[in-house]
């Protein structure tokens, strides 16, 4: 035989003493790197991972539950994969799950409460020891088997003081409420939105309601003609624009808000093949801030919010309710961010 000498069990995996001997610690250090990898120092648990790469050791799953009642997976449940701001979220729960020594387990809901639901059960199934959920638009019997089992769970990309769930995001209504007195204050009074499906989806629900709010306190509507709802796509968004500013017989919005920076995008690439600018014949907003917005011609005017710190924070306040630091998790909000860029501009009414 060539080669570093290998202990092997019945099965022809590496043991556990082999790992243990490669990186000079005891067998229960390299069991606590795996299963309570916060209380081994850092050096320690890069010693004994690198041995067990080494020796091509991988700690099986049923034992580990079997051994210690835990399974270390985690499970977050998302709308869609069709979206840099739920990778940027899940990008920082992984980060903090990984090094923890915990595995995540990701579901797609695809906006359908029954396949978030489903997603939901199968984790569950799987034995997930905490769950993160995007918006509170789930079925009433998924957090009633978070609850009668025990689960941690926080609810994601959106937040309310009076939600009876643990959130860990941001309001909504409030962020939508900023933007149009933003549009406000520039001297517009004609506005017209483009948002995606309302439908099953809190979060779009509440940024509509913020709008209605900033325009009723300045004696204003949002009519039923001047909102479009549709697929949160560059077309829709362009589609729609030409709609609004084509139509005959009525007066173009000069402001026009959007639901996310897709639309807005897609609205401004539809301008441009129509000869309309922004600011010059309309102001246009979005929202989340994506990386193509500010380099985009005009740049968006958006907010910004700190997807991967969501992220985050939604995986420590997990972590630390089944490490049992704390007995439940909490609620953290992160405060979007106005970026007021080319897209918005002054009006006054003698230029209509």
């Amino acid at each position: 035989m060539t080669g570093t000498k290998r202990t092997r069990e019945g099965s022809g995996r590496v043991k556990l003493e082999a790992v243990a001997s490669a990186a000079n610690v005891s067998t229960a250090t390299v069991s606590r790197v795996f299963n309570e990898p916060d209380k081994v120092s850092e050096a320690i648990r890069e010693r004994v991972k690198e041995a067990a790469r080494a020796l091509n050791w991988i700690p099986n799953a049923a034992g580990r539950a079997l051994a210690s009642s835990r399974t270390h997976i985690m499970g977050a449940i998302i709308p869609t994969l069709d979206n840099e701001i739920f990778a940027r979220q899940i990008g920082g729960m992984q980060a903090v799950f990984s090094n923890a020594g915990f595995t995540l387990f990701l579901g797609c809901s695809n906006y359908d409460p029954l396949e978030g639901l489903r997603q939901a059960e199968a984790m569950l199934a799987r034995g997930v020891e905490a769950i993160a959920l995007v918006g509170e638009n789930h079925p009433a019997e998924l957090f009633a088997a978070l609850k009668a089992r025990d689960i941690p769970y926080v609810v994601t990309y959106s937040y309310s003081k009076l939600s009876e769930h643990p959130c860990i995001g941001f309001d909504n209504r409030a962020a939508f409420t900023r933007i149009t007195d933003h549009l406000l204050s520039l001297g517009h009074r004609r506005f017209a939105g483009i948002f995606q499906p309302v439908a099953n989806n809190d979060r779009v629900a509440a940024r509509l309601a913020g709008v209605r709010d900033a325009l009723a306190a300045a004696g204003l509507q949002l009519s039923d003609d001047n909102l479009l709802i549709g697929p949160s796509t560059l077309e829709f968004g362009a589609e729609s624009f030409s709609h609004l500013m084509t139509r005959q017989g009525e007066a173009r919005p000069t402001a026009i808000v959007c639901g996310n920076d897709n639309i807005a995008l897609g609205a401004l690439m539809a301008a441009n093949t129509l000869g309309l600018t922004a600011p010059r014949d309309f102001s246009i907003t979005g929202f989340d801030d994506l990386a193509i917005s500010s380099r985009f011609a005009p740049r968006l005017t958006t907010m910004k919010v700190d997807n991967q710190a969501i992220g985050t924070l939604a995986a420590n306040q997990l972590l630390a309710v089944v490490a049992g630091r704390q007995a439940g998790p909490q609620s953290e909000e992160v405060v979007p961010v106005l970026q007021v860029r080319d897209s918005s501009g002054r009006w006054s009414e003698d230029r209509a």
